[in-house]
C-alpha cells in the first residue's frame, strides 16, 4: 500500500511535550485505518518540536476526511516512563497522501490528558449545511456533545448570569486553564506583595491610618507614574472630574437635559462655577451639564469589617463643561437619593474638608459600582457567557468557532479562581469591601433587571449617554477606534462564509450559540434587548463585533488601571466606616480619616487591586493569532489588515499620549489582552 507521510508539531509551552507513545488513524470516505504508529528511535515529541514520520495503512480508505490522533502511556519497563497522567499539546498535524496530491492540514492546539484519542478536521472552516458526508456530521454532533458534557452550566447566585460548573480551578481540564509559567508569576507576583506588606506590619493592623502620609507606605512597594500622578492631584476638582471620562469607570457619565426632581440644584449654588450671565437652565438648554448618578446603590446592604458596621450611599454628582474651554468640573453633590434638610447638596464653594468628604464618598460609591458591575459582572460573568456557549455549541471546524476563541483565552480559569479566592465567604470582597458578598450580589441581581444590549454596543451607549462631543474622552476616542477596527474585521469574515441573510438563519449551531447566551447569560429577559436569534449578516456583523470587543477592549479599559487609581486609597476607598454627613461645618481631618477604611482592608484590597491590574506574562496582545485555526488565505489576509489597523491606531494613541500629563494607554492595543485573562 502507499506511504503516507505526517508532520506532527508539538507546543512549546512548559510540560507541552510527552513521553508517551503516539498513532494516528486516517479515517476516510471507505473506512478508517487501525491506529498506526508515530515513532522513530529515541524520544519524540519534545516541546517545541516538528516531527516527521512515514505510515503505511493496511487498506484504501478512500478520500481522507478526518485523523484520529491516539495516546497511550509507554510500557514500564521503559526507564524514566511517567504515569498515564502525562499530557501531550498538539499544534497541528499535516498528512501529505501518496502520489504527489496537495497537504492536508489538521489544526488542533489542544491538550491530550492521559491516554486517550483526539479526532481532527482538516482545517477550511465549515458552517454545517457545507458538510454532506454522514461522517463529517457525525464527527460534528459527537465532538459538541462532548464538550456540553465537559463543560456545564450552574447558578451561582440567583439572578447573577450562570457560569462554568467547576468549584476549582484544580480540577479544569487543560485546555481552559493557566499556562504553567501564567500560573507561578501570578502566585509569586501576589505572594511578594502580600508579604511586603506583611512586614511593615500593615496587613495585620486593624485599626485607622494616622495620617495621610502613612497611606503612601501601601503603594511605595510598586509606584508607577500613574500612582505618583493620582497622588498629586487626587483632591482637585478638574482630576475628581476627569475620572469620570478616563478613569476606572469610564461609562456612567451622561449628558444632564433636565435635572432629577430628586436633585434640587439652585442657580445660587453653582453660580461661582458657572460664572454671570447664564443659569441652569441655560447650561442645561446648551448641553453642559452631565450626571453620574450611583442611585442602584440606594438600600443595599453593607459589610461588618474588624466587628465594625460599614456605610454607603448612592450618591448623585452635576458636572459642567465649559463649551470650548476648561476642563469638565464638578458643581454640586448630593450623597443620597433623597433630599432634605439631613442630605445637603455639597458644593465646590463649601469648606474644604466638607467638599473633600463629600467628593470621597462618591469615589467609595465609584469603587462599589466599578468593582461589582463594570468590572465583575459586565467584564467577567458575561465574557464567560460567551466562552462557554462557544465551547459547547460551536465545533472546533466552524468559522465563528476559530474566530472567537482566541478571545475567550484563560476566561474560564481566571472567572473560577475569582469565584474560589476573591468572591467566596470569607475571600477579600466579603472581608474588605463595603459592600462585601451581599451588597454585590445585591447590586448584579438590580443591574441584571437593567443591563441592556446597547450599553455592551459601544457607539450606541455613546449616543444613549449623549456624550459623543464631550472633550478629552480618550475612552470613547479609543474605543471607537477599537470597535470599528474589529467590526471592519468581523465583517470581512462573515463575508467570506456567510454569502446571504438566509445563510445566517439556516446556521443552526450559530442560532443554538445565541440562544444560549441569551437564555444562560441574560437569563432569557427579552427586555434586555439581547438577541436571541440573529436573522442578516449585519445583525450577525455587530453582534460578534460586541463579543470581541467586550471579551478585549472594554476589559481593558475598566480593568487595567484598577492599581492605577485606586493604591492612593483616598482617591478610591474600599469602604467607609462612619456614616456619611448629614450636615456641613462639622468636618475635619481627624473625622476624615476616622471614615476612611482600615489599614487592613485598605493592604487587602489593594493587593488585590495590584494582582488584577497586570497580565502574569503568556499574554496574547489584541489581534495576535500565533494559534493558526484559520488555514485559507481569505481570512489571513482579513487577520493581517486588522493587525495593520491595529498598529495604526496604537501610533495614534502613543503619539497623543506624549504631549498629556497622564496617558491614556489603557487602550493601546499592544496593551489590550485578547481575552478576560486577569
Amino acid at each position: 500500500m502507499a506511504k503516507f507521510r505526517v508532520r506532527v508539531s508539538t507546543g512549546e509551552a512548559f510540560g507541552a511535550g510527552t513521553w508517551d507513545k503516539m498513532s494516528v488513524s486516517i479515517v476516510g470516505t471507505r473506512g478508517e485505518t487501525p491506529p498506526l504508529s508515530l515513532d522513530h528511535l529515541g524520544k519524540e515529541f519534545n516541546a517545541g518540536a516538528e516531527e516527521d514520520f512515514e505510515v503505511t495503512p493496511p487498506q484504501d480508505v478512500g478520500q481522507v476526511l478526518l485523523v484520529r490522533l491516539h495516546k497511550a502511556p509507554l510500557a514500564r519497563s521503559r526507564p524514566l516512563a511517567p504515569s498515564a497522567g502525562d499530557a501531550w499539546f498538539c499544534r497541528w498535524l499535516q498528512l501529505t497522501p501518496p502520489q504527489g496530491a496537495a497537504p492536508l492540514h489538521f489544526p488542533c492546539y489542544q491538550w491530550l490528558e492521559g491516554e486517550g484519542s483526539l479526532l481532527l478536521r482538516e482545517g477550511t472552516a465549515k458552517i454545517s449545511w457545507e458538510d454532506h458526508h454522514p461522517t463529517l456530521q457525525q464527527q460534528r454532533w459527537e465532538e459538541l456533545q462532548a464538550r456540553r458534557e465537559a463543560y456545564r452550566w450552574k447558578t451561582y447566585i440567583p439572578g447573577w448570569p450562570r457560569c462554568l460548573n467547576e468549584e476549582t480551578v484544580k480540577h479544569l481540564n487543560l485546555n481552559i486553564k493557566y499556562s504553567v509559567a501564567k500560573n507561578t508569576t501570578f502566585y509569586l507576583r501576589g505572594g511578594s506583595s502580600l508579604a511586603e506588606l506583611k512586614l511593615k506590619g500593615l496587613l495585620d493592623r486593624k485599626g485607622l491610618w494616622k495620617s495621610l502620609k502613612e497611606m503612601r507606605r501601601v503603594f511605595n512597594f510598586r509606584k508607577t507614574p500613574a500612582v505618583e500622578y493620582v497622588f498629586e492631584h487626587w483632591q482637585e476638582d478638574a482630576f475628581f472630574a476627569y475620572q469620570f471620562l478616563n478613569g476606572l469607570n469610564p461609562v456612567l457619565i451622561r449628558r444632564c437635559h433636565y435635572l432629577p426632581k430628586n436633585f434640587p440644584v439652585t442657580d445660587a449654588m453653582v453660580a461661582p462655577v458657572l460664572g454671570p450671565g447664564t443659569s441652569l437652565q441655560a447650561e442645561l438648554e446648551k448641553g453642559s451639564l452631565f450626571l453620574v448618578d450611583y442611585g442602584l446603590l440606594a438600600g443595599v446592604r453593607t459589610n461588618v469589617i474588624n466587628g465594625r458596621p460599614q456605610f454607603s450611599t448612592a450618591p448623585m454628582t452635576l458636572l459642567y463643561q465649559h463649551p470650548g474651554r476648561g476642563p469638565l468640573l464638578p458643581l454640586a453633590i448630593q450623597l443620597s437619593q433623597t433630599p432634605g434638610p439631613n442630605s445637603p447638596i455639597f458644593l465646590p464653594s463649601d469648606d474644604k474638608w466638607d467638599w473633600l468628604l463629600a467628593k470621597t464618598w462618591v469615589r467609595n460609591a465609584e469603587f462599589s459600582i466599578h468593582e461589582a458591575l463594570t468590572h465583575l459582572l459586565q467584564a467577567h460573568l458575561v465574557p464567560e457567557v460567551f466562552a462557554l456557549a462557544t465551547l459547547r455549541q460551536l465545533p472546533h471546524c466552524h468559522p465563528l468557532f476559530k474566530l472567537l476563541i482566541p478571545h475567550t483565552r484563560y476566561t474560564l480559569h481566571i472567572n473560577t479562581l475569582g469565584r474560589e479566592r476573591l468572591i467566596a465567604p470569607g475571600q477579600v470582597v466579603d472581608r474588605s469591601t463595603g459592600l462585601g458578598i451581599g451588597g454585590f450580589s445585591e447590586l448584579i441581581q438590580k443591574n441584571m433587571e437593567q443591563l441592556n444590549y446597547s450599553a455592551l454596543c459601544l457607539p450606541d451607549d455613546i449616543r444613549a449617554r449623549g456624550v459623543e462631543d464631550i472633550p478629552d474622552y480618550y475612552y470613547r476616542d479609543d474605543g471607537m477606534q477599537i470597535w470599528g477596527a474589529v467590526e471592519r474585521f468581523v465583517s470581512e469574515m462573515i463575508d467570506i462564509y456567510y454569502p446571504s441573510d438566509e445563510s445566517v438563519r439556516d446556521d443552526s449551531e450559530l442560532q443554538a450559540w445565541v440562544w444560549e447566551i441569551f437564555s444562560e447569560g441574560f437569563l432569557g429577559r427579552e427586555s434586555s434587548g439581547l438577541p436571541s436569534t440573529l436573522g442578516t449578516r449585519e445583525a450577525l456583523i455587530q453582534y460578534v463585533t460586541m463579543v470581541i470587543f467586550n471579551c478585549s477592549a472594554k476589559h481593558s479599559a475598566v480593568s487595567a488601571g484598577q492599581y492605577d487609581f485606586g493604591a492612593w486609597m483616598p482617591n478610591l476607598p474600599p469602604t467607609m466606616q462612619l456614616p456619611p454627613p448629614t450636615s456641613k461645618g462639622q468636618a475635619r481631618l481627624e473625622g476624615f480619616l476616622a471614615t476612611l477604611p482600615p489599614v487592613n482592608a485598605t493592604c487587602d484590597v489593594v493587593t488585590a487591586l495590584w494582582l488584577l491590574s497586570k497580565e502574569p506574562g503568556d499574554r496574547r496582545p489584541l489581534g495576535t493569532y500565533p494559534d493558526e485555526h484559520f488555514i485559507e488565505e481569505a481570512p489571513r489576509r482579513s487577520i493581517a489588515a486588522f493587525q495593520s489597523r491595529l498598529a495604526e491606531i496604537s501610533r495614534y494613541i502613543q503619539e497623543r499620549n506624549r504631549s498629556l500629563a497622564l496617558p491614556y494607554p489603557y487602550l493601546d492595543p499592544p496593551l489590550i489582552e485578547n481575552s478576560v485573562s486577569i
